[in-house]
């Protein structure tokens, strides 16, 4: 895949974009960058002409640390969509990426054909916010990108997955563990994650949805999954049992048909 830039407002945005046809944006999440896309970019080219991107603060993106909030980033996405002649798409967000998925049917409903909320929330539970909360601070006392992996990998996949599974549980820590941005970046990231709260505007979200979730997601809670899929007026849900945060690693086949089975049925 060849890397690309685009300039949006004040930042540069490394994205990469495959294939022909209708548009489909893929956003990561609080971890990591557009690499966690590497296998949906490759499923989803031969039909869809696919972008993904690095967040602004992430990957190699500009990394400024300064508040940033979920609606930044959204105003971010619908730029880049500007710089690449997008004028409308369907939109899978990760995580965080599904919570600035929803600000940009908000801000612009006509250039979101539907959504694909993985993972993701309207506002975190308690549980949640303490997750990230703990998260960030490991971050923050260690100074570790390698020490924050090792206190945090066990959030994103199940029990069941981490005992049976421990090369592919290295192999995520390594991941997560091999971070090259800017701390405070994550650490203000963190922060938009958990003030995040379009729990009171879900209602005028009115494009078709898929909400996808692990039944034992920490992170994303069936709690927070059950807001978003119950105040979104026109969403399917599916939970993943026995899977965590990363179910999209746990179950791929599952969640790979899903995917290319809705953004397929909802083309543009």
């Amino acid at each position: 895949m060849k890397e690309m830039e685009a300039r949006v407002d004040r930042y540069t945005l490394r994205y990469v974009e495959e294939g022909q046809g209708p548009a489909v944006v893929l956003i990561h999440g609080l971890a990591g960058d557009l690499g966690a896309w590497t296998a949906q970019l490759a499923l989803l080219a031969p039909h869809f002409r696919v972008v993904a991107f690095d967040n602004r603060g992430a990957g190699r993106s500009t990394q400024v640390d300064e508040p940033v909030s979920t609606r930044d980033l959204a105003a971010d996405t619908l730029g880049l969509m500007d710089h690449l002649g997008i004028a409308r798409a369907q939109v899978v967000g990760r995580s965080m990426g599904g919570a600035i998925a929803q600000h940009m049917a908000l801000m612009a409903p006509q250039r979101v054909a539907s959504l694909v909320l993985c993972a993701s929330f309207a506002r975190l539970d308690p549980l949640g916010r303490r997750v990230l909360s703990n998260m960030r601070e490991a971050l923050e006392w260690r100074g570790s990108w390698a020490d924050h992996a090792r206190h945090s990998v066990q959030n994103f996949v199940s029990a069941g997955f981490f005992n049976t599974h421990p090369e592919q549980v290295a192999a995520i820590e390594r991941l997560l563990g091999g971070e090259t941005r800017l701390p405070a970046c994550y650490s203000r990231q963190n922060e938009a994650c958990q003030a995040h709260d379009t729990s009171g505007e879900l209602a005028r979200i009115t494009q078709p949805a898929l909400v996808m979730a692990g039944g034992a997601d920490p992170i994303c809670s069936p709690t927070a999954t059950r807001i978003l899929g119950e105040g979104l007026p026109n969403a399917r849900t599916e939970m993943f049992d026995d899977a965590s945060h990363f179910f999209l690693m746990e179950q791929p086949e599952r969640f790979n048909r899903l995917l290319l089975d809705w953004l397929q049925r909802h083309a543009a």
